[in-house]
């Protein structure tokens, strides 16, 4: 049995042997131990010396053969971890990262996005195959993330390569069910139910024998999603996740409600983009895989025409195996994180509330990613990988940057949403075209309005109009005093088209509109649905030109305090030209306004609202 390791730096006169008898065995003056203070890990000297870190790579042994060559898939795995687990016999929790961005990634250039300038339910023009990625050979270090914050807190760190990528084999699925077995199979070994080896294929077999068995995972959007993946299989020993900005549905972060709709800033961008984006492993799998997966479940699966919700993106869900997640969860995400939205994670932390699960959630007001403050993870992986009764789990649920104020410091609240928030019903009435009226009163005659569908213009622009053919604007009158959303607003709309197909968009805007200041200045939420998709997420029917269909659908989760002197807005247009398809312009949306409101998350329920539109 080979335990390797190997010195990230040279020490002169030190020798290295094994040393595997329990910590009970050893005078406690003769070991260096983790120390607790305030119910965090604190640095250790005897760790903090990154020329005694040990080293070493392995691959790990999976339950599936993804790539069709006949042998179960293994998965590249390094270790980094402190001196004294061979010197001393000590045993330490993992922190662990795995990602398929480790080994290069492919081209971010439009070429090889879908073109998004057709008509809607249209077959969309073919997109240009990307370049082939070379495959890196990066070892013992895969990645260097984490090291030198949980080394010497008494943690070893572990990264791994996603399936196909990289050195590990298989073959990239984008959220196939191997995504979550691959980091499983890790959790595994760590608790010597998997094997590793020293090769890829053969090799001498490698054991974690330094590892107490107890896992915490985190990372950052992709990296942040394959967390919760693994917590899904329920594995033991997973006892905690971190997930950063996490992708927990594909189909909620490439369609909407019924509606192709791109993640912000990667417009045209689908599921086999992605796969292409992230396909670095072995050259010679790579053909069967992309016929296998790419060519063919993708292709078959993605739809991007009607843009329904079936079998392909159900399997791409994780929501749909929650069940299986009993790791303790520290959410993070961004309300304004408009590439993988907010509504990943409420969703995912609203389940594991209603399951019982410890979840805590932190939010901050800025774009995509950002982790908890180093105290709120080290706090968590403290008490579930090591044990330490610090009382995380008696900590508010919620922890939320508020508007101006840095990401170190955010404000505590018993949950998210508020618990004193409650829905507030708003109605339109007046000229959209202009700027209407949006009241808690509904109005008796409220009429049927027009826009007609310009993807020259964005939402920006309509916002900033006075006056605009393109849009529909409705707003309160100033506020008197300051209003705290909370939570999700729910649109509610009666709408109707000259058309067989239109885009659908909304947005909950802050008034006046500025193009300076800062991200909550002008935007407080919006979202995208496809009228073909009345009351079904996975059939949509051709709207018959002059027919009204009803939609309720929610626009993203927040959580923002609009000032007193702006006026909140619902704007409703067409194409949304960041995030939508392109058809050509002209097409003509009705809107009902008697069948036609907005229901805000207000804190402090009508009161809270009422007062502040009303004097």
């Amino acid at each position: 049995m080979i335990r390797p390791f190997s010195f990230l730096g040279v020490v002169a006169g030190v020798s290295t042997f094994l040393f595997t008898a329990p910590l009970a065995a050893q005078a406690p003056s003769e070991v260096a131990r983790p120390v607790f203070e305030d119910g965090q890990a604190q640095v250790v000297d005897a760790f903090n010396d990154p020329g005694m870190w040990l080293r070493h790579d392995l691959w790990v042994e999976t339950e599936f053969d993804s790539d069709g060559d006949g042998r179960l898939d293994r998965v590249h795995v390094d270790v980094t971890r402190q001196a004294q687990t061979d010197s001393e016999g000590l045993r330490v929790p993992v922190v662990y990262e795995t990602s398929p961005y480790y080994s290069g990634v492919g081209t971010l250039d439009e070429q090889y996005f879908w073109n998004v300038r057709h008509e809607i339910g249209a077959e969309p023009p073919a997109r240009g195959e990307m370049p082939p990625i070379a495959q890196q050979s990066r070892r013992p270090t895969i990645s260097n993330t984490h090291v030198s914050t949980w080394l010497p807190r008494g943690f070893a760190v572990v990264h791994s390569q996603s399936p196909g990528t990289g050195l590990s084999q298989g073959c990239p699925t984008v959220g196939g069910v191997n995504e979550s077995l691959a980091p499983k199979a890790v959790v595994d070994w760590l608790n010597g139910r998997a094997k590793g080896y020293t090769e890829p294929v053969g090799g001498e077999e490698v054991e974690a024998y330094w590892a107490s068995g107890k896992v915490g995972m985190t990372g950052t959007s992709y990296n942040g999603t394959l967390p919760l993946a693994a917590a899904t299989t329920g594995v033991e020993g997973l006892e905690a996740i971190i997930p950063v900005a996490p992708n927990t549905s594909y189909y909620h972060y490439y369609r909407s409600n019924g509606l192709v709709r791109a993640p912000g800033g990667y417009l045209g961008e689908d599921v086999d983009v992605l796969y292409d984006f992230i396909n670095s492993g072995d050259p010679e799998r790579r053909a069967w895989c992309n016929e296998n997966v790419r060519d063919t479940e993708m292709a078959e699966g993605k739809d991007r025409v009607t843009g329904d919700y079936n079998d392909f993106w159900f399997g791409r869900d994780y929501l749909n195996v929650i069940d299986g997640v009993q790791a303790a969860t520290l959410m993070a995400h961004a309300f304004n994180d408009w590439n993988v939205m907010p509504e990943h994670s409420y969703r995912i932390s609203e389940a594991l509330k209603e399951r019982g699960v410890p979840v805590q959630i932190y939010y901050h007001q800025g774009g995509h990613g950002g982790p908890p403050p180093l105290e709120r993870m080290n706090r968590w992986f403290t008490r579930y990988l090591y044990d330490v009764d610090n009382g995380v789990e008696d900590d508010p649920r919620a922890w939320i940057v508020r508007e101006g104020v840095q990401g170190n410091d955010p404000t505590p609240y018993d949950d998210y949403p508020n618990p004193e928030a409650e829905g507030v019903a708003l109605y339109p009435t007046g000229s959209g075209n202009e700027v209407g009226s949006l009241s808690l009163v509904a109005s008796d005659a409220p009429g049927v309005e027009r826009l007609i569908d310009d993807v020259g213009f964005d939402g920006a622009a309509h916002a900033g109009s006075e006056m605009s053919q393109s849009r529909l604007l409705y707003a309160t009158p100033e506020l008197t005093q300051d209003v705290h959303l909370s939570g999700v607003a729910t649109l509610t709309i009666r709408v109707a088209a000259n058309a067989e197909a239109a885009n659908l968009s909304v947005w909950l805007v802050s008034l006046p509109w500025t193009d300076e200041g800062t991200i909550n200045d002008n935007l407080i939420t919006r979202g995208w649905a496809d009228p073909q998709n009345e009351g079904s997420l996975s059939e949509s029917t051709p709207l018959t030109p002059g027919e009204f269909r009803t939609l309720t659908f929610d626009l993203q989760p927040d959580d923002q305090i609009i000032p007193a002197g702006q006026r909140i807005g619902l704007m409703i247009f067409s194409s949304d030209p960041e995030f939508t398809l392109w058809p050509e312009p002209g097409t003509e949306l009705q809107v009902d306004l008697a069948s036609t409101s907005i229901t805000l998350p207000v804190v402090g329920g009508a009161a809270g609202l009422g007062r502040p539109i009303s004097e």
